[in-house]
């Protein structure tokens, strides 16, 4: 005779309830899927990985991505046509794509970027500023810069004056931290004697000197989005010995402190790209090798902290062979001492803190930080993102159905 749950002995409807939770599971696969060899991932804001609109269907190829803390995103693409003898006589269309909020595909949204040539690059970039705003900016060098600016999603766009309009105590939701020439206010980096960190406003795309400066030398470089829990990270040297140093702000850009990894030179190296995972901070030092074959995109040192960057350990100085020597983009932090590199010639993941790598058999791929999580580009069209480190979000954009179709 079957016995009800209900009138069943303690032990026994504690044994019927782990039985319905494990069928349940079961059956419905679990809301984010993890390899097999792959431990979950932590809580909070490393936690499962984004799910993203689809948008392989869109024309062209992306030339930039980028997203919001809400899940939203822009990106630029452009649609060529010519002749590739004769490419002059070719044109180029761009256009934006956007992703709304909770939407399972990108659209269309309007472009005030002009045509180009066919034998014009596209030059224009892209900078996410919070849901459904954006800063596209195209032109520099011989070309004056120009700027334009949503607060819609991309259904209409205003010019922006490049020059600073004015200080901010503090860098608000939705920014993104850059630099600002000092001595020749919209200058570029490349032709400015000193730069001082300023702020991409989310109101209205200007730009704002930030009141706070971190003692870091003429040229400091800003990671542009805040990490997961909150800091900002700028890289530069110290003034007085000239030896790399990273300044950390936790309460929005109010105030800053300085601490040094141990470099293994002190030659001046070209700048350190920190980023915060889900138990560790990592720190990886880029600057040219002084052993074996020189490389394009030199990874000098890892550097690793268990106190929120306030002191260092290096686990990894790159030598004469052993990889990984190079790295594109910024690393990626697991939970456990889990770290991965993309390097030029192949992945490497290391699962003891980077003291040691395993090659991996996936090739290469660049990693940069969004709002939305770290954004893996593996191929032209072919994205992921995590939060977490371990799992990754696969999404299309602009493949046209076929994600071995590219661009130029």
């Amino acid at each position: 005779m079957r016995v009800p749950a209900s009138r069943a002995p303690a032990p026994l409807r504690a044994l019927v309830a782990l039985l319905l939770a494990w069928l349940l599971a079961a059956c419905t696969g679990g809301s984010e899927p993890v390899r097999a060899d792959e431990e979950p991932s932590a809580e909070g804001e490393f936690g499962a990985p984004p799910r993203v609109g689809d948008g392989a269907g869109l024309p062209g190829w992306a030339a930039d991505v980028g997203f919001a803390a809400d899940g939203s995103g822009f990106a630029l693409l452009a649609e060529c046509a010519g002749d590739p003898a004769r490419p002059a006589n070719g044109f180029c269309r761009q256009r934006v794509a956007v992703l709304d909020r909770d939407a399972g595909a990108w659209r269309l949204g309007r472009s005030p970027l002009p045509e180009l040539r066919g034998d014009e690059g596209v030059s224009a970039q892209l900078t996410v500023l919070g849901p459904g705003r954006a800063l596209i900016e195209d032109g520099g060098g011989e070309e004056p810069l120009e700027g334009w600016f949503t607060a819609d999603g991309g259904r209409s766009w205003r010019s922006v004056d490049r020059r600073p309009a004015g200080r901010t105590p503090e860098i608000p939701a939705g920014a993104v931290l850059t630099t600002e020439c000092a001595t020749s206010p919209g200058e570029p980096a490349e032709r400015c004697e000193r730069e001082l960190l300023a702020v991409i406003s989310p109101r209205d795309g200007r730009r704002r000197t930030l009141v706070a400066q971190p003692p870091l030398g003429a040229h400091p470089v800003p990671a542009g989005v805040v990490e997961p829990d909150g800091s900002w990270w700028v890289s530069g040297v110290e003034p007085s010995s000239g030896r790399a140093v990273v300044a950390v702000s936790r309460d929005a850009g109010r105030s800053w402190s300085l601490s040094r990894p141990s470099s293994p030179t002190e030659e001046p190296g070209r700048f350190i790209k920190v980023v915060v995972g889900p138990d560790a901070v990592y720190a990886a030092e880029l600057g040219e090798l002084s052993e074996g074959t020189p490389v394009t995109n030199p990874l000098r040192a890892l550097h690793r902290s268990l106190d929120g960057g306030r002191s260092w350990q290096r686990v990894w100085t790159t030598g004469a062979v052993a990889e990984p020597r190079t790295l594109l983009g910024s690393p990626v932090p697991g939970p456990g001492g889990r770290v991965e590199i993309g390097g030029e010639r192949s992945g490497y993941r290391s699962l003891d803190g980077g003291r040691t790598f395993e090659e991996l058999d996936d090739g290469t791929s660049y990693v940069r930080r969004t709002g939305l999580g770290l954004l893996r580009e593996g191929s032209r069209c072919r994205y992921e993102l995590t939060r977490d480190g371990v799992r990754w979000s696969e999404f299309l954009l602009a493949c046209d159905g076929d994600a071995s179709v590219g661009g130029p």
